[in-house]
């Protein structure tokens, strides 16, 4: 393998990324702030919910993989031949060691512990002993390995309210469900009549395929497959749609039954309130690492 080493400014970044891939042979494209570790570093991202600063990085350095020398060599000739390629520099063209990328990805994800009794363990992984109750979870393309303290906020919830409450479960309502984890974690826990749904279809296809792993019964489908009301509703998405979905999410909650709501960051939390205040009064119920996880039940 070879790695192609570009840097160029913003405006630059789209264009040649998608020469690279489309064109060029590009096994991969990776872009980073050229003036990253310095005072002139950007930040590029925003919060949750808000729009990024910035589009792009003033300068950015930005990485090409190719199979073979002849094709970075080529690809870096084409490119700084072109009229508008003054600004774009070739700060490297090198050979890559190979490695092997299953393993490197399996490296970077853990078992996760939500309570001391109930883990989200990798296929790959051995289950600690000290696990009781085990969610089976390999990171795909939808959203939701444990990791992020948002999941395991919701996952937390359910396995330390499941003694008294799970009873009540017979139906739940997994609304943005992503790889299913928190219709899987409900159903561990003692629910039934799982409904997960999800705009993203291969979030759908995640859950369906996840449900099987761990041996749990539910229905995956789109928002539409939800229907009625529900003993216990989950929502882990972020604070905007769920300010949005207030009308939707509070109209599925039974009579008695639990609101959990996440993806929301501490100083969302008013704003949340106001949201829900015509249906259901929502309170803080855990934090951490700057986010809350937020509750409600509905009046008997």
């Amino acid at each position: 393998m070879f790695e192609l080493l570009l840097r160029l400014p913003e405006a630059l970044v789209e264009p040649v990324s998608e020469a690279l891939v489309d064109e060029l042979d590009a096994l991969s494209v990776s872009v980073a702030d050229a003036d990253a570790g310095t005072a002139a570093e950007q930040a590029l991202f925003g919060e949750p919910g808000l729009p990024a600063p910035r589009e792009g990085w003033q300068r950015s350095d930005l990485t090409a993989l190719f199979e073979t020398e002849a094709q970075a060599t080529a690809a870096a000739t084409l490119l700084r031949a072109q009229d508008w390629a003054a600004d774009l520099s070739v700060l490297a063209l090198r050979e890559v060691a190979d490695q092997d990328w299953v393993r490197l990805t399996q490296s970077q994800f853990a078992p996760v512990e939500i309570t001391p009794r109930f883990w989200i363990v990798p296929s790959w992984h051995q289950v600690p002993p000290q696990a009781e109750q085990v969610i089976r979870l390999d990171p795909g393309l939808a959203f939701g390995t444990g990791t992020h303290p948002t999941t395991r906020m919701c996952l937390r919830w359910i396995a330390l309210q499941s003694p008294a409450l799970s009873g009540r479960w017979q139906r739940v309502l997994d609304y943005g469900c992503g790889s299913g984890i928190l219709a899987i974690g409900a159903a561990l826990h003692g629910a039934r009549g799982i409904d997960a749904v999800d705009i993203d279809e291969a979030a759908v296809t995640a859950t369906r395929a996840n449900a099987v792993a761990n041996g749990v019964a539910l229905t995956a489908g789109l928002p539409d497959t939800a229907n009625g009301a529900y003993p216990l509703v989950l929502a882990n998405i972020l604070a905007t749609p769920l300010k949005l979905l207030a009308p939707l999410l509070a109209g599925h909650v039974a009579p008695g039954g639990q609101l959990v709501l996440a993806g929301i960051l501490e100083r969302q939390a008013d704003e949340l309130i106001a949201a829900y205040a015509p249906s259901l009064a929502l309170q803080v119920g855990d934090r951490e690492d700057g986010w809350i996880l937020m509750t409600a039940q509905r009046p008997a």
